[in-house]
């Protein structure tokens, strides 16, 4: 028998994919699937965006770039930085990773050990939680409950902060619930943080360019108490419809930048090097198409929201950022991984359950609205046909 380390014995993994991968091989048997499961944009990636980086590769960008990523991307990262939040990074501080899940994997890894606590969103993104176990670290769920909004307490957060804990994880606009955590909110933590001079935080802000109604982003790079030990993780992927592209940023604070080249030299080398400038082109260019996509966003959250509470036993909260909603199910009987399988299998529509995003998921389901409203309105159609003639399992 192979001898593995125990550690791959705990790791976990984005059932969105195991979905993708059950939808792809529905629909290749011939049956039509809408899918509302996968996180990511229907639109193309901006065409000048793909222009550049055929550009990029006619003009020779063939070979290795520094393993923290071009100076012009950074330049512009931090440019783009300042001219939304109007907050100042240096170029040094920030580092082009293959998209954003490195970024949570380098942190993580930082900071995570037999131990340490590490602090994270709970319903949140599966990678979080999957990482700190697979560290040997002890999970703590933060709580992200419906009566609130889908948005994080600072009360509850701080109280869970105890000597042994490294690490805190925060993301707004959220996955999987669409919560929007205000400003109130995010100054409360800051805070509370100035107590726990020696506590690390992880921003994951991937979707702040998708917020609605009134709301607005709140970076925490525009908090200079939490500067020194805060790791910002953004990238191109939602914003720009570049999922595939693989392009992320991170601002590293102090000594953590080395760490994480060091980590980056081992891992992948570098970023390749057309993306990188395709990136460039999408920061510098024209963002109408980033306002197009939101707005368009915009549409079908309503119709999303509207249309889920229509269905029989399922309430929506309206979310007020990303591009998913999280409906309570609860009312329909259907434990939530049993609902969201039926619907793939006998209904073709692909959504995920609550518990794949964690403990406090069940009586959950994401619901993306990445997709067009016409396929949206089928779907809910199918759904509701569907819990009228079924009974929960």
């Amino acid at each position: 028998m192979l001898r593995t380390v125990s550690a791959f014995e705990r790791i976990g993994e984005e059932n969105a994919f195991a979905v993708l991968a059950r939808a792809t091989q529905l629909a290749a048997q011939g049956r039509d699937i809408i899918n509302l499961g996968i996180g990511q944009p229907d639109f193309r990636t901006p065409d000048f965006i793909v222009e550049a980086a055929v550009k990029a590769l006619r003009d020779g960008q063939h070979g290795y770039t520094p393993s923290v990523g071009i100076t012009p991307l950074r330049e512009a990262v931090a440019a783009d930085l300042h001219k939304r939040f109007n907050v100042s990074v240096s170029p040094d501080a920030v580092m082009i990773m293959p998209g954003g899940k490195p970024v949570m994997y380098m942190s993580i890894l930082m900071f995570g050990e037999p131990g340490a606590d590490i602090l994270y969103p709970d319903p949140g993104f599966p990678i979080y939680r999957s990482m700190i176990e697979f560290t040997g670290a002890r999970p703590i769920p933060i709580p992200i409950r419906e009566e609130n909004g889908f948005a994080f307490s600072a009360a509850e957060t701080l109280d869970l902060i105890t000597p042994q804990t490294r690490l805190i994880i925060v993301n707004s606009p959220a996955n999987p619930t669409g919560g929007v955590t205000p400003k109130r909110e995010v100054d409360a933590l800051i805070k509370g943080l100035e107590r726990f001079p020696d506590l690390a935080v992880m921003s994951d802000e991937i979707y702040d360019h998708m917020v609605y109604e009134a709301e607005s982003h709140v970076c925490l790079l525009s908090y200079p108490s939490i500067r020194d030990r805060l790791i910002l993780l953004n990238g191109w992927s939602k914003t720009y419809a570049m999922t595939g592209w693989r392009l992320g940023y991170a601002v590293w604070p102090g000594k953590l930048y080395e760490y994480a080249r060091k980590l980056a030299v081992n891992l992948h080398s570098c970023v390749n090097a057309p993306t990188q400038y395709a990136g460039l082109a999408a920061l510098k260019g024209p963002q109408d198409e980033v306002a197009r996509m939101v707005a368009e966003f915009d549409k079908r959250r309503k119709v999303v929201v509207d249309g889920l509470n229509r269905l029989p036993g399922m309430s929506c909260a309206t979310p007020k950022g990303a591009f998913y909603a999280f409906p309570n199910i609860k009312r329909t009987g259907w434990k939530a991984k049993q609902l969201a399988s039926s619907l793939l299998e006998d209904a073709g529509v692909a959504v995920i359950g609550g518990p794949d995003f964690g403990i406090l998921g069940e009586g959950y389901m994401r619901v993306s609205y990445a997709n067009s409203t016409e396929n949206i309105l089928k779907a809910l159609a199918r759904m509701g046909d569907f819990l009228a003639s079924r009974k929960a399992a």
